[in-house]
């Protein structure tokens, strides 16, 4: 991934069921604890012991950076202690991670990885002299303050330099006669992006022999500007009754960049050397978006060999080569240059320079070549039932990076089902032989202009500096620390809950050695997690429902199985019943804008589309992902209580409207700028939505007819307030209503449902609604009140397998009240009377349940909403459909 200065770390928490082992299985426990203590994901899906599910969420964030360690007060030449603060708001990122293992035969196993990460805020992209203004349009009065927009990579005072090249500045500004200081203070150039979302999904296939398997998966890794896809097989090898183990692993990636430049920063950055490559594009139907692009591949080798010393101890190591070619910059980092042009020094101080600061995109080796060595030791201790884990890796490469990582884990299960798992990393690194904060170039930067005025060519010449530079602080060298806990409760067998907290600060002066980079670029970060997870082979041998599960039948098959859009379909059926499920939800709008029932003109939509204002923009297409947990337990069998998180992503492209007004006679030129970056990057959001808590009551079952009601509550938990990044001097204000991730008012759900059933056939109808408990939330504005009616049948096809047929109406009112700050209103979807209306559809759907053996009992479920007629409220776009699709399984 490309554009990232943060890795999105989501700790894995430790098995442990919290009782004393016997002797004959203490090394079981000591093999699983090596297996699942906290760490990183790994990018490619591993075949687990057992068949499981699991999902987790996680949210990191960093901290808020000062950019530098320190700037010279211009009024009284004092050089404060104090750093350049920032107004920006540091990188966030929610993760969601979902995992499936199952048995398909004897012999074969398949695993699956799902992963979704949605970051956005601020993020350093180049470094330069504080003194030379680079970050700030204006200082505060205390002169530590930045209050302006990033990036600026160009000062608005002279860049002064002495005759040892150092930065100084005037103690009065622009007074030549106050004396010369001297600062060597480093500071970030930080740039802020909006919301944008990465999904990757990965598979394994593994075939099992008794003492060896061979495996082979493959996956790809998605995003706006960055695609990636690779493949991988491996081979295992027991040796000595299973005491030793041989891995062996190959792997190949390829992965294209097609990253748009941000056109706020073009003016200051030359991109020239990458353009003559042929790497950059102009593509004049978006707004002349500039598109760098290149390509990288990556090949791999892992050889692994784990030994088990006695019934408590286990040691392994590993060693693994990989070589990259291509494309490996970050089309996102720049380096700040000072040209100083011997022709040009009328305004140089006594016996120093005079220079113009310009920012190049910055140049990493199109080749590398990784060396990693690893090994691991984990200890059973009788006396404490615990597992202590230590690891030690260490890694280099030709770019001259050296790195070590100490990793140490104690799991500690504490009785009752409860497991506790502290933790401590180190690491550090050298910094990259090409690694440099800024640089100097004694030449001329003189720009050369075609006959339409077009820059052509290199101002500069490039054998003047070094073939390869890079300011990316990843790159550096520094030393980082963290430490973090992880809990888990195992609620009943086969079912567990963790959580973990880790803190992670990464510091210049934590390197072996010392040397590091500055304390400029310190910053530090903590990572929150929950996850939930299945083991259903526990579930099988445990002798639960799945396994008395008969003719495709459960518990909560009363009444027949709802469609998969049918929430709150059906309880369960006795008293101590727990179900998990997971529930998938996607829709999708584009084609015609419709104004009640009926396509409308773009130049409709500018003049009324709006209100009183002409509207610029139009969506040209809007998509919605939503992935939620469905955790049901019956206290008594006419109560059942349902806890509902949920994880939403979005995603909606804008189109220019034709016949509407230049936005620069409508609005302030920095204000119009937003326009074309609205047509260039669409919108994206991505993260936890709003809490479900809800109670199911049985109101009358007889026979063939069901009948209950719910009352539920929705916590207001998702993000209302999520802003577009900023542009120039202009706030980039709320994104609009739709894009949110939660209502964020307190609403009241309730619904009455009817179901019945006989032989082959099963029929339902559901009315549910929502009543918003708030006039408006956090951020200004409540959305409307929704109503929904719906009917279906259903017919049993085979004693597993139902098909069904739905119709559903949906009536919802307006948005009410509005944002309570900035909104760039620049088309319909920003105004809230352009929201709501009436909906008819009809549903078809198709539900199955595993009818024997192991994962006897585990039903899915898939539906396809089609539109039949959209009545909407003012300005909306048409719908394309909906997908549905559920997961369940009952204890």
């Amino acid at each position: 991934m490309q554009r990232k200065e943060a890795v999105v770390v989501a700790i894995k928490a430790s098995k442990g069921n919290g009782h004393k082992l016997p002797e004959n299985a203490s090394l079981l426990a000591l093999t699983s604890a090596a297996l699942v203590l906290p760490g990183l994901f790994s990018p490619l899906a591993n075949a687990a012991e057992t068949d499981e599910v699991d999902f987790q969420y996680s949210h990191y964030q960093e901290g808020k950076r000062s950019i530098s360690s320190g700037i010279i007060d211009p009024v009284s030449g004092d050089n404060t202690v104090a750093g350049i603060k920032n107004t920006f708001n540091p990188i966030e990122v929610d993760s969601l991670h979902g995992h499936a293992n199952v048995t398909l035969t004897d012999r074969i196993k398949f695993a699956f990885n799902y992963t979704q990460d949605t970051w956005g805020g601020a993020t350093p992209i180049a470094t330069a002299p504080a003194v030379f203004g680079g970050n700030a349009e204006l200082v505060s009065a205390d002169g530590l303050t930045v209050v302006g927009a990033t990036p600026y990579l160009q000062g608005f005072n002279q860049v002064l330099l002495d005759s040892k090249l150092n930065p100084v500045q005037f103690a009065t500004p622009f007074d030549p006669t106050s004396g010369l200081i001297r600062n060597n203070q480093l500071s970030h150039t930080l740039a802020t992006a909006s919301p944008e979302t990465r999904k990757q999904g990965d598979f394994k296939l593994t075939y099992e022999w008794d003492e060896v398997a061979l495996s082979g998966g493959g996956g790809i890794s998605v995003e706006d500007d960055y695609e990636s896809r690779f493949g991988n097989i491996g081979g295992r090898w027991d040796l000595n009754q299973k005491r030793t183990t041989l891995n062996l692993d190959l792997s190949y990636t390829n992965s294209d960049t097609h990253a748009t430049l941000n056109h706020d920063t073009l003016p200051y950055i030359d991109i020239k050397a990458y353009d003559l490559r042929g790497q950059i594009d102009t593509l004049s139907s978006v707004a002349d978006a500039q598109i760098l692009h290149g390509n990288r591949q990556d090949w791999g080798t892992h050889f692994g060999v784990s030994q088990v010393l006695n019934k408590d101890a286990l040691m392994s190591a590993d060693v693994s080569y990989t070589r990259s070619t291509g494309y490996m910059a970050n089309p996102y980092k720049a380096v700040s240059v000072v040209f100083i042009d011997p022709g040009q020094q009328t305004n140089a101080p006594p016996g120093g320079f005079e220079g113009r600061l310009k920012a190049l995109l910055e140049q990493r080796p199109d080749e590398r070549n990784q060396w990693n060595l690893g090994g691991r030791y984990v200890q059973y201790l009788h006396n404490l039932d615990a597992a202590l884990h230590f690891d030690y890796r260490f890694s280099a490469d030709d770019w001259g990076i050296q790195a070590h990582t100490f990793e140490a884990d104690w799991v500690q299960p504490l009785g009752s089902g409860w497991t506790v798992t502290p933790r401590v990393r180190y690491y550090s690194q050298d910094a990259a032989d090409f690694y440099t904060p800024w640089l100097v170039s004694q030449q001329a930067y003189k720009q050369k202009f075609d006959a339409k005025g077009h820059a052509v060519g290199l101002s500069y010449d490039p054998g003047k500096l070094p073939a390869n530079f890079s300011s990316d602080q990843r790159l550096s060298g520094f030393g980082a620390l963290s430490g973090g806990i992880s809990v888990t409760k195992r609620f009943a067998k086969g079912l567990s809950l963790e959580t973990g907290f880790e803190y992670y600060t990464h510091q210049g002066s934590f390197k072996i050695g010392g040397g590091g980079e500055g304390s400029y670029a310190d910053f530090d970060y903590w990572v929150a997690n929950a996850a939930l997870k299945v083991d259903l082979a526990a579930l099988s041998l445990g002798g639960g429902s799945i396994a008395n599960a008969h003719a495709g039948h459960t518990h909560f098959d009363h009444g027949g199985q709802a469609p998969a859009g049918v929430m709150f379909s059906h309880m369960l059926h006795q008293a101590g019943d727990f179900m998990v499920g997971y529930r998938y939800m996607y829709g999708n709008q584009s084609g015609n804008m419709l104004h009640g029932t009926d396509p409308v003109s773009d130049q409709a939509i500018v003049a009324n589309g709006c209100g009183l204002n002409p509207c610029f923009l139009r969506p040209g297409s809007m998509t919605m992902h939503m992935h939620m947990l469905d955790l049901m337990y019956a206290p008594t069998d006419w109560l059942t209580l349902m806890l509902m998180p949920q994880f939403v992503d979005m995603s909606m492209s804008m189109g220019a409207l034709n016949g509407a007004p230049d936005p620069q006679t409508v609005l302030d030129f920095n204000l119009s700028q937003h326009i074309p970056h609205h047509i260039q990057s669409g919108h994206e959001t991505g993260g936890i939505g709003d809490l479900g808590m809800y109670a199911m009551f049985k109101l009358f079952d007889k026979g063939i007819h069901h009948v209950h009601a719910t009352a539920g509550l929705s916590a207001p938990t998702g993000d209302v307030d999520i802003q577009l990044a900023r542009n120039h001097q202009v706030d980039g204000g709320f994104i609009d209503y739709g894009m949110q991730l939660g209502s964020g008012t307190w609403d009241f759900k309730p619904s009455l449902t009817y179901t019945g059933q006989l032989d082959q056939l099963s029929w339902g109808t559901q009315a549910n609604g929502i009543v918003r408990m708030d006039s408006q939330n956090k951020s200004g504005y409540a959305l409307g009140n929704l109503f929904q009616a719906t009917a279906w049948g259903g017919y049993n096809l085979t004693h597993w397998l139902i098909a069904s047929v739905r119709g559903i109406y949906t009536l919802q009112d307006s948005i009410q009240g509005q944002f309570n700050g900035r909104i760039n209103q620049f088309g319909p979807m920003d105004y809230p009377s352009n929201y709501g209306g009436q909906y008819w559809d009809v549903g078809f759907g198709l539900s199955a349940v595993v009818p024997s053996g192991d994962l006897a009992g585990n039903r899915l479920s898939v539906e396809w909403l089609q539109p039949v007629e959209d009545k909407v409220n003012g300005y909306q776009l048409e719908r394309d459909g909906a997908l549905s699709a559920t997961w369940s399984v009952m204890f």
